[in-house]
């Protein structure tokens, strides 16, 4: 199947960009990398009036390193991002959960926040936002907001973007002094969708742990210190927590022993990773 007709604007700046969305509104589709919007245009899941083009946008295309968080703009590849020579010491739960995103190939088109906008909630980059607690930069022909990551995702492929904004950059928040951090994810092959992807963050004052996958978008829950017994009675309530569901690809019980196996192994190694 092709995509339906539709206007192309390639536009020569953000708010170039911005007046163009803010006069389509819901009729306009905005698109970096594609790898997630053109499979959908072809199958006529969305048949947007008019595609914004905004992947060329030098001005969306930074990454920039502030006191408490590494900020990447809308036009920033995936790849470019894993090719960052620092970011393991910068942000290393994005470091750990990049190579699990997709292909290579793929990674070379695909932009950071262009899975952010999809909200996929198997998708390794929401999962990690909603880890570190990190956060959305939205702006409109009128005005720019931020919102907490746990307040951006509001369920299956829907956000709280509105119809005239864009996502101007998404903030991860930097490494904090002495936690660990670990990824962990099962798929059918390297590459598809996770079955179920944890991602987990230890230090001294307790343990946090987010998964994807399972819900219908990324959740994070905060715990003490647990060991042996304890820790195994929070995973299994977190994991009936979730609400899994029976898919073509896995049952609800099985992404529960997910939760519970890979939840354990990623929190036993961010333990091990403090300091």
């Amino acid at each position: 199947m092709k995509p339906a007709e539709f206007d192309y604007l390639r536009p020569a700046s953000p708010e170039e960009a911005l007046a163009a969305l803010a006069q389509a509104g819901e009729e306009a589709r905005l698109l970096a990398g594609g790898q997630s919007l053109m499979a959908m245009l072809n199958m006529r899941l969305v048949q947007p009036a008019l595609l914004i083009d905004i992947g060329a946008l030098a001005a969306l295309d930074f990454v920039r390193l502030e006191k408490d968080a590494l900020v990447i703009g809308a036009a920033v590849t995936q790849g470019a991002l894993e090719r960052r020579a620092s970011l393991a010491e910068e942000v290393p739960l994005l470091a750990l959960a990049l190579p699990f995103l997709g292909h290579y190939q793929t990674r070379n088109r695909g932009t950071v926040c262009g899975s952010i906008a999809h909200a996929d909630p198997s998708a390794e980059l929401p999962l990690a936002l909603v880890a570190l607690e990190g956060a959305v930069m939205l702006r409109s022909a009128r005005r720019r907001r931020t919102l907490a990551a746990a307040d951006f995702f509001a369920g299956m492929l829907t956000t709280a973007r509105r119809a005239d904004e864009m996502i101007e950059a998404v903030r991860f928040p930097r490494r904090r002094l002495g936690a660990g951090y670990a990824f962990r994810e099962m798929a059918l092959r390297h590459g598809d969708f996770a079955l179920c992807a944890v991602a987990a963050i230890a230090d001294d004052a307790g343990l946090r742990l987010a998964i994807g996958g399972v819900a219908d978008r990324p959740v994070a829950r905060d715990f003490p210190l647990l060991e042996a017994d304890a820790l195994e009675d929070a995973l299994d309530d977190f994991a009936w927590a979730l609400g899994a569901g029976d898919d073509a690809h896995a049952s609800a019980r099985y992404r529960r022993s997910l939760v519970r196996k890979l939840g354990r192994e990623a929190l036993e190694e961010a333990k091990c990773r403090r300091g």
